[in-house]
């Protein structure tokens, strides 16, 4: 099917994006047909989107393939046997490690073993609860190797919620490390582990354990292996094929209602998805070292520091470590300088840290950074003032993206590989192909551009998506299909303007209703964030007798500020009501010594809100420091919130 340059309204569409984005949504069965040719098939599919049980669609239905073998085996076969796969840079440990592909083959093939030899098979589960080292890595590869389906959770989790994950996937093996390292702190994961198991109703058969010279665990006979025992007597395995609609992996996302839900990634269209993003989205090529700046715990751990940058056949690094703290905030500098990183992915509140403690960002100074291209963000809101902080810095493209833990990669890109458009600060640009999105009011109508709405996406999803979730279809119809019929619900509010431009501009439930208004807190804290003395800021919603719901702000100054906080307050409220109006009825924020933040960077509004409204809540299992809590209730009572609610009422 060739299709004309000219679009409906006879306007000339010269550039690649254009044209793919187009082809995407007209015809998304060729479209995808042609990206799967980058991808090794034992048997290509009977159809390219099976829509004969829908919305529950499956991509390259009849098709079998292997990730794990498309991600390492075919690079060695290829001639890539003496890349590195993995360069390991730990400022925690002091340690930086290579693995080539044909190491990280032989590794994956060994550990693919060791499973084996404890009972996994296709579609058994295997939970992988570790730190950032490369052995997580192997564990994930090892367990699709297998045709098994690996469940990551966050090395050092709470035990009760590994203990859910435990009882929700059933696994019939857990793999683990004897620590972690956060900071300063050594996290032993061994205890965490026994204890979940110990809650848990259901028992894996065994548990693997990479021990660390910081911590050694004790092992439980019987049950525990020792991960450099079992390795070394391992028989390696080869790969097994499985169908591309079979899972590769369940990973775990807060529930509304307490229980984590499911996301379920497939095999075949996983792949042919995240193959596509590396030189169309990220403008990567094979051999080139990129950098994913998360965890294996999170979406972008899975897709961006495991399987993209490895079915693409790049470099990827795995980094133990913080953007600030190890030893410095030049810490990322230091990194892309001596592994020759060309590209970098990470959250915005990485760069706001690095932007706080070195406002000038004058340990940049001491790194070459030269062949350093491109810098994406994402995970929460891009502000526009920490983007244009890296911009000026940096002197390189900048480029906000938006996705979420379902979706697998970005819903709307600036695709840098197709054409790069001009940036707008606060829009990740346009959506990506194969992304039909559409902004609906209240009552299901398509919003006209500029106004705010809810964020939709057409069915059917793209590949690569979430396919269902585990063991709960009718909880995936319930949460993300049955609001907006026919339409994929992302549970973010927004618009897009005249240009195609998508604007992302707070989670639904961040939209507040001020005396009638609808506004959006992302907005505010957009304001908030320009202030040139501001570091990172949130806006919450707090409730008012009188109008129902009023803003609140909190602000995180730079290093070295000096002047008063009350004054600097007063020029943030100023802010808003010349920039949004008075309708904002924006007047009170606090200043606070840091923002409580999940492990994965993004801020707790709703834990917040709560506090401040003297309602119970519960703590979030994906917290990075409970006690910053305790500090944020001590500063809203002193302006009349959280306890001081409870006296004045």
């Amino acid at each position: 099917m060739k299709l004309s340059n000219i679009d409906a309204d006879g306007k000339n569409m010269t550039n690649a994006y254009d044209l793919a984005y187009r082809r995407s949504i007209e015809n998304p069965a060729e479209f995808w047909a042609e990206a799967a040719r980058e991808i090794s098939w034992y048997k290509t599919w009977d159809r390219v989107l099976d829509d004969s049980n829908a919305p529950f669609y499956r991509w390259f239905s009849g098709g079998i393939v292997n990730t794990c073998y498309n991600a390492v085996d075919r690079h060695v076969e290829n001639g890539r046997g003496d890349q590195a796969a993995i360069i390991y840079d730990s400022p925690m440990t002091h340690t930086v490690r290579r693995l080539s592909y044909r190491q990280l083959r032989d590794r994956t093939a060994r550990f693919a073993g060791v499973l084996a030899g404890l009972g996994v098979g296709k579609g058994d589960r295997v939970i992988v609860y570790m730190p950032m080292v490369p052995e997580a890595l192997v564990a994930m590869l090892a367990t699709a190797r297998l045709g098994a389906v690996h469940s990551v959770v966050f090395g050092g989790f709470a035990a009760n919620e590994l203990a859910t994950r435990i009882n929700d996937a059933r696994p019939k093996v857990i793999v683990s490390a004897s620590c972690g390292i956060e900071g300063q702190k050594v996290i032993a994961y061994k205890p965490l582990l026994d204890h979940a198991i110990e809650l848990a109703e259901h028992k894996p058969d065994h548990t693997v354990i990479l021990q660390r010279p910081q911590v050694e665990a004790s092992l439980t006979p019987g049950r525990d292996l020792d991960w450099e025992e079992a390795e070394a007597k391992a028989t390696p395995h080869d790969c097994v094929p499985v169908a591309a609609t079979d899972p590769l992996y369940i990973l775990y996302t807060s529930g509304t209602t307490g229980q984590p839900k499911g996301v379920v990634r497939d095999n075949g269209g996983h792949m042919v998805a995240l193959k596509w993003t590396m030189s169309n989205i990220y403008d990567v090529k094979p051999g080139e070292v990129y950098w994913a700046a998360s965890d294996v715990g999170w979406v972008v751990g899975h897709s961006y520091i495991v399987y993209a940058p490895l079915l693409h056949g790049c470099t990827t690094l795995v980094f133990e470590g913080k953007p600030v703290g190890t030893p410095d905030a030049g810490a990322f500098w230091r990194v892309i300088a001596e592994h020759k990183v060309q590209t970098l992915f990470t959250a915005p509140t990485a760069f706001r840290a690095i932007k706080r403690d070195d406002p000038d960002a004058l340990l940049l100074k001491n790194y070459d950074l030269s062949h350093f291209r491109t810098l994406f963000l994402a995970g929460e809101r891009s502000d526009p003032d920490t983007l244009q902080w890296a911009e000026r810095h940096l002197r390189v493209p900048v480029i906000d993206h938006w996705w979420q833990t379902e979706t697998g990669w970005a819903i709307a890109a600036n695709c840098m590989g197709l054409h790069a458009f001009p940036v707008k600060h606060g829009s990740p640009t346009k959506a990506a192909p194969g992304w039909d999105v559409q902004v609906l009011d209240e009552g299901h109508h398509n919003c006209e551009p500029g106004k705010v709405g809810a964020l939709v996406v057409k069915l059917p999803l793209p590949p690569g998506t979430l396919t269902t979730l585990w063991n709960a279809d009718q909880r995936f119809i319930d949460s993300y299909l049955y609001e907006f019929p026919g339409y994929y619900k992302t549970a973010d509010a927004g618009y897009i303007d005249e240009d195609g431009y998508i604007y992302v501009m707070s989670r639904t439930d961040d939209i507040i209703n001020v005396a009638g208004h609808r506004l959006s807190t992302g907005a505010m804290e957009e304001v908030l964030a320009s202030h040139p003395d501001v570091a990172e800021c949130a806006v919450i919603g707090v409730h008012d007798a009188m109008k129902g719901q009023l803003p609140l702000g909190f602000l995180v100054l730079k290093a070295g500020v000096t002047k008063s906080h009350d004054q600097i307050l007063k020029e943030v409220v100023a802010l808003v009501r010349e920039r949004i109006g008075p309708v904002a009825a924006f007047k009170t924020a606090t200043v606070v010594k840091r923002l409580p933040k999940t492990r994965s960077g993004k801020i707790l509004r709703g834990t917040m809100q709560k506090i401040a409204d003297h309602e119970a809540f519960k703590m979030p299992a994906t917290i990075d420091d409970p006690g910053i809590l305790e500090e944020i209730e001590e500063d809203l009572t002193a302006i009349g919130y959280a306890k001081a609610r409870e006296e004045t009422a």
